[in-house]
C-alpha cells in the first residue's frame, strides 16, 4: 500500500507541477508581469489547495495545520489554505452496505427501524453520514467509512514520514527550528480516530463528562461503534455560522460564546484532551439554547507540563505580560545554538499591549497566538509541535465563537474558568497517583545522591578528590592570589577530609 500512495501522490503532484509550468510559460508569453503578479499568486493558492484536497484527508488536515502558520508559509497561500474542503462525492448506498455488514454482521437492518439512504447527511473523504432511527425508536446518525480509507490513510502516512525524513535530510539548519517530522506524528496522532471510529466513540465518552460542567454545552451519545462504523444519537441543530439573528437571545449568544470557550480551556488544561477542529460546521445550536460539538474524529493532546506551561503562557498573555508569554513559550520549544531569547522576548512585549482586554473583533486569537510562532522562527527558537494543532483549535474555536458574539474578550473568558481550572490543577497534583510519582522521583534522587556521596568520601579518603577551580573573570592568577588559593584549597581539603572521617566512624558505629 505505501509504494502505491507513492506513486498517486507522485501523479497528483506531477499533474499539479505540469499546469503550474504551463500558467507560468503563458504569463511570460503575455509579458504583462505588474498586474499579473498578484493573479498569479492566487492561481498558485488555488493550485495547491486542490491538489491537497485531491491528495485526501491526510493532507487536508496538514494544510489546514499550515495555513495557521505565517512562519512556514507566505500569507496568500495561508489565506488560500484556510478553504481548505474535506467534501467529498457522495457514492450510493450500496457502496456503503458491505462495511456496515462486515461491522455489524449481516442481521445488521434489524439495528435500525429506518435509514435515509436517498440523501446523505454529508459525504467526506472519510465517511459518508445518514440519518436513521434506531431500533428502540431514537433518532440517530449512521456514519460510515469509506472502503479501504483506513489503509490509504495509513499509507499516506508512511508517504509522508519519508518525505519529512527527506526535508530533514535537505535542510538540517530549518528543521532546527521546525521540526517537520514532529509536526507531522502531532498529526497523525490526532487523527487516529479518523481511521477507528472505535477511538473516536471514546473521544466522544470522555467528551461528555467534561460537558456536564456547562449547561449549554453537549456532546452526543455513542449507540454503536465498530472500527469502520458509528451510530450516535442525532442533533437537530443549525451550524454556529448559519444562526439568524433572531435564532437566539442576547443572554444564550453570551452564555454559549462563554462557556464554548470555557468548555475548550478545560480541554487544554484538566482533561489535558481535547477537540482539534472545533470549526463552524461542527458545532450545531438547537432550538432551545444549546450548543452541541461534534465529530471527535481529530482530536489533540498534551501532557501535563507542556499544559501547565501554556497556561502559564496565555495567563501573561491575558495580563498583557510580554515577558512572561516570551519565557513560557520558550519553554515549551527548545533553543538553537543561534537563539536570540532577548529580541523574541522584545518582539513580543512590543506586541502584546494591543491583545490585552481585546474583543474577537478586535482581536483573531489564533492569528495573534501564531504570529509569535513567526517571531519565534525568526529569532531561531524551535515551536513545539503541540503548537501548531493547538493553534488550530483555539482559531477554530474562536472563529465558530465570533459567529454569535464577538463582544467577547479572551482575558474575561479565561478568568471565567480560571478559578475551577485552578482547583482541579491542584487536586490532580495532590492526588494519590501523583504523590507516588513525586515519593519515586524523591527516592531516585536520595539513591543516586547517596551513592555519588559515597564515591566522593572514598576519593577524600583515598586522597584522590581534585578540584577544578577558575576565577570569575578568567583572568590569571598573580602570586599572592595563587598562595591563598592554595591555602583555601588546603583548609578545605582538610575540613573535607574530617567530615568524611567521621561519617565513615558513625556508619561503622566506631
Amino acid at each position: 500500500m505505501p509504494a502505491g500512495r507513492a506513486s498517486r501522490t507522485i501523479k497528483i503532484a506531477s499533474r499539479s507541477a505540469a499546469n503550474e509550468a504551463t500558467r507560468s510559460l503563458r504569463a511570460r508569453l503575455a509579458r504583462s508581469q505588474a498586474p499579473a503578479d498578484g493573479l498569479r499568486q492566487q492561481e498558485r493558492a488555488k493550485a495547491l489547495r486542490s491538489m491537497l484536497e485531491d491528495l485526501g484527508p491526510i493532507y487536508i488536515k496538514l494544510g489546514q495545520l499550515l495555513a495557521t502558520r505565517p512562519d512556514i508559509m507566505p500569507q496568500y497561500l495561508m489565506d488560500e489554505l484556510a478553504n481548505l474542503n474535506d467534501q467529498a462525492r457522495i457514492d450510493p448506498f450500496s457502496v456503503f452496505e458491505p462495511v456496515i455488514e462486515a461491522e455489524l454482521g449481516g442481521h445488521w437492518r434489524s439495528c435500525f427501524q429506518e435509514i435515509n439512504t436517498e440523501r446523505p447527511l454529508g459525504a467526506a473523504s472519510v465517511a459518508q453520514v445518514y440519518r436513521a432511527v434506531w431500533n428502540d425508536g431514537r433518532p440517530c446518525v449512521l456514519k460510515v467509512q469509506r472502503p479501504g480509507t483506513s489503509a490509504a490513510m495509513l499509507g499516506d502516512m508512511a508517504v509522508l514520514r519519508k518525505i519529512a525524513g527527506l526535508i530533514h535530510r535537505a535542510a538540517p539548519h530549518l528543521c532546527e527550528v521546525i521540526d517537520v517530522k514532529s509536526m507531522m506524528e502531532v498529526v497523525f496522532t490526532a487523527m487516529e480516530a479518523e481511521a477507528d471510529f472505535t477511538r473516536e466513540a471514546r473521544n466522544m465518552k470522555d467528551a461528555r463528562k467534561a460537558a456536564r460542567h456547562f449547561k449549554r454545552i453537549k456532546v452526543p451519545k455513542v449507540i454503536e461503534a465498530t472500527p469502520r462504523v458509528l451510530v450516535q444519537t442525532f442533533v437537530d441543530g443549525t451550524p454556529i455560522n448559519r444562526l439568524k439573528d433572531d435564532d437566539l437571545t442576547d443572554k444564550q449568544r453570551k452564555e454559549i460564546a462563554y462557556q464554548l470557550m470555557g468548555f475548550m480551556f478545560r480541554g487544554y488544561f484538566v482533561d489535558r484532551a481535547f477537540h482539534a477542529d472545533p470549526h463552524p460546521g461542527n458545532i450545531l445550536v438547537d432550538q432551545n439554547g444549546k450548543a452541541h460539538v461534534i465529530d471527535w474524529g481529530m482530536y489533540g493532546k498534551i501532557d501535563r507540563n507542556a499544559s501547565l506551561i501554556l497556561l502559564k503562557g496565555l495567563v501573561g498573555m491575558a495580563r498583557g505580560d510580554g515577558s512572561a508569554l516570551a519565557r513560557d513559550w520558550i519553554k515549551l520549544g527548545s533553543l538553537t545554538p543561534w537563539s536570540n531569547s532577548t529580541r523574541f522576548a522584545n518582539d513580543v512585549s512590543n506586541t502584546i499591549p494591543y491583545w490585552a482586554n481585546a474583543t474577537l473583533e478586535e482581536l483573531n486569537l489564533g492569528v495573534a497566538l501564531m504570529s509569535i510562532a513567526r517571531y519565534s522562527t525568526q529569532r531561531g527558537i524551535q515551536v513545539s509541535p503541540l503548537i501548531s494543532l493547538i493553534g488550530k483549535s483555539m482559531g477554530n474555536i474562536e472563529g465558530s465563537v465570533r459567529f454569535i458574539y464577538p463582544k467577547l474578550k479572551f482575558d474575561k473568558a479565561l478568568s471565567r474558568v480560571m478559578n475551577d481550572i485552578a482547583r482541579e490543577i491542584l487536586a490532580d497534583s495532590l492526588g494519590v497517583d501523583h504523590g507516588m510519582h513525586m515519593l519515586l522521583d524523591f527516592v531516585y534522587s536520595f539513591n543516586n545522591s547517596s551513592s555519588q556521596m559515597q564515591s566522593v568520601l572514598g576519593d577524600v579518603t583515598t586522597g584522590q578528590l581534585g578540584l577544578n577551580v577558575r576565577t570569575n573573570l578568567g583572568d590569571p592568577l598573580g602570586p599572592r592570589r595563587r598562595q591563598r588559593l592554595k591555602h583555601h584549597v588546603s583548609l578545605g581539603s582538610t575540613a573535607a577530609a574530617a567530615t568524611a572521617e567521621t561519617l565513615i566512624r558513625r556508619t561503622l558505629g566506631g
